[in-house]
């Protein structure tokens, strides 16, 4: 434990001018006695480390001293490149690796690149989560996080519909979507996709798996992401919009689904289009399509059509009186 935070130590004096001993014991999280000590067994140990007294004074290295303990471990190059997400690394446990990754980078800099972390960091944020939602960090994240990392099997429960089951996974890759985290496995001779808050139980082993060469995790989610949502829009609607109408269609349902439905729609002369539109089911679409008003007639199926139309005399009714009911 103290030989790592010496180490950490020489590498903060490594990347910085000089640092007081309360700076030093806030990142170390020790007391600014333990610095004295520390930096005094550094010295004794051949480490040129300066201490400055006065206000304005501090540690700091002399000499030039350069160490060479900035070698990247591979779990801490791994975190590196995942460094943008801080919130997705601590639910994974790796928030230590990527922090010590970070210093290391810092600390074999040239001095005029020095400040490099900082100016992205000032300039470039990810915030994965959605809008309107509160992300919850599964508690099983860790546990599986370890078997992605290190290619062990995993021995998990998961919930489907109202029971469970047990699977045998060969955990291949995680995937954060929009605050969700998803488990990309094989199981058996294929691959599959798991919600990761799903699992009730998981039990990584001893023994490592064989990962598959040929996956590559970013094809295998984009085309099971496709999959996913053509296989939500199971029923159809005809519409016949507006120009204005037809410009606002992707904004308001399936995007994909909506730019489908209007490269193969008829269009007449006053711009109109009758288009055929796939959707979830009929209670979404009068959600989503609703928003067009007048810009959007439904014109199949029958019992939608009449929703709307028993809709709009509502609105005719409540606006018609000039004003609100309260």
């Amino acid at each position: 434990m103290r030989a790592a935070r010496l180490i950490k130590m020489v590498l903060l004096l490594q990347s910085r001018p000089s640092m007081t001993a309360a700076e030093l014991a806030e990142e170390l999280e020790v007391s600014e006695r333990t610095i004295t000590r520390d930096a005094l067994a550094l010295s004794e140990a051949g480490v040129p480390v300066y201490a400055d007294r006065g206000r304005a004074g501090g540690y700091r290295l002399v000499g030039g001293y350069r160490t060479r303990l900035t070698g990247l471990a591979r779990g801490e190059a791994e975190a590196l490149f995942l460094s943008g997400l801080p919130g997705a690394l601590r639910d994974m446990g790796l928030g230590d690796a990527a922090s010590a990754a970070r210093l290391k980078v810092s600390a074999a800099l040239l001095p005029s690149l020095r400040d490099a972390p900082e100016s992205a960091a000032r300039r470039f944020l990810l915030d994965a989560p959605g809008w309107w939602q509160e992300p919850e960090t599964p508690e099983l994240l860790p546990a599986i996080a370890e078997a992605v990392w290190d290619d062990r099997t995993v021995a998990a429960r998961y919930r489907r519909g109202d029971g469970e089951v047990a699977r045998e996974l060969a955990p291949h890759g995680l995937v954060l979507k929009a605050g969700t985290w998803y488990l990309c496995a094989r199981a058996g001779a294929s691959f599959r996709t798991y919600r990761v808050d799903r699992f009730t139980a998981v039990s990584v082993g001893e023994e490592r798996f064989v990962r598959d060469e040929g996956f590559d995790l970013a094809a295998f989610w984009e085309e099971r992401s496709a999959e996913f949502a053509r296989s939500l829009l199971r029923a159809e609607v005809v519409l016949r919009l507006s120009p204005a109408g037809a410009r606002a269609l992707p904004h308001v349902t399936d995007r994909a689904a909506a730019h489908e439905a209007l490269a193969s729609a008829a269009r007449d002369d006053a711009g109109f289009v009758t288009a055929r539109l796939r959707v979830e089911n009929d209670e979404v679409a009068f959600s989503q399509l609703l928003s067009l008003g007048a810009e959007a007639e439904v014109l199949e199926p029958a019992p939608l059509r009449a929703r709307f139309a028993e809709a709009a005399g509502r609105l005719a009714a409540l606006y018609g009186q000039g004003v609100f009911r309260r």
